[in-house]
């Protein structure tokens, strides 16, 4: 455990953020999102699971493995989507 001082202070004006307005905020350094970035959205966290899992036990080369792993967390959803999306062109 961290056990640093650390100050509970904010520097926030918060005051000047509750009196702005939508127009008052400047997006000119966030990219515009566009459908297709949506159409390749994943949703790892936050949301409830609505399909039933189930636990396997399933060989994969450890190459591919690894590769998964290194893309971080959840990377066992992201692969049971790319099951998922596979399964679906099939039909």
């Amino acid at each position: 455990m961290n056990n640093k001082f650390t100050s509970s202070n904010s520097q926030t004006d918060w005051q000047r953020l509750d009196a702005m307005q939508d127009d008052d905020i400047d997006f000119s350094d966030c990219p515009e999102v566009t459908p297709e970035m949506f159409a390749q959205a994943v949703v790892r966290r936050g949301l409830p699971v609505t399909k039933a899992k189930a636990q396997v036990t399933l060989r994969i080369d450890s190459d591919v493995l690894a590769w998964f792993k290194s893309q971080g967390r959840g990377y066992q959803t992201h692969i049971n989507q790319l099951l998922r999306a596979y399964m679906e062109a099939q039909q």
